[in-house]
């Protein structure tokens, strides 16, 4: 059987800040042929920088903004969606995401160290990056887990390699159903 043949029409990326949702969700959307959404890409767009809405509107009109435009962006079809870190924490986005293929990218600080202490567009890591961001990964860890259909640990990947970490999305795939959606834990070869 083919990927293709099993592609749910919505496949969500979810994990902490700087686990690669973005780069591995666009790459799997186009090797299955379908349109890729980045929440935090979107609100950009539309807002602008996150950056500036934390400062100037503050998280809980971030954090409300963000929900709806996640439940737009799980209304559509044939789509591969990247949630920002902590979209996951509103109670209505965990509800849709129980009805998807959600894959969690699992990672280790040693692993996102590079990229959280070069990048200041985060809010949430403005200080000291490395403590903040193991601070708000282990708030976020178990709901990552509790709502995954797929874990893939993408810390043991090979110079954190997106298309190893989409080719385990699409063995994924591949595999025949099973009655238990939050079950399958990967590790990259």
């Amino acid at each position: 059987m083919t990927p293709a043949a099993r592609t749910p029409e919505r496949i969500v990326l979810i994990g902490p800040m700087a686990a690669g949702k973005s780069t591995v969700g666009s790459r799997l959307a186009q090797r299955l042929g379908l349109e890729f959404v980045d929440t935090d890409h979107e609100f950009e767009k539309k807002h602008g920088p996150i950056s500036r809405v934390f400062e100037s509107l503050g998280e809980p009109f971030f954090r409300e903004a963000e929900a709806r435009l996640v439940a737009s962006s799980l209304a559509r079809r044939d789509v591969v969606v990247s949630l920002g870190g902590g979209a996951v924490l509103d109670a209505g986005t965990a509800q849709l995401l129980t009805r998807e293929y959600v894959v969690y990218l699992q990672t280790d600080v040693e692993t996102v160290r590079p990229f959280i202490t070069r990048d200041r567009r985060r809010p949430l890591l403005s200080e000291n990056p490395v403590e903040a961001w193991e601070r708000v990964y282990d708030r976020r860890r178990s709901t990552y887990e509790r709502l995954a259909t797929r874990t893939i640990d993408v810390a043991s990947v090979e110079v954190r390699r997106p298309e190893a970490i989409v080719g385990l999305i699409l063995d994924g795939l591949a595999e025949p159903d099973t009655t238990d959606q939050h079950e399958s834990k990967e590790t990259p070869r």
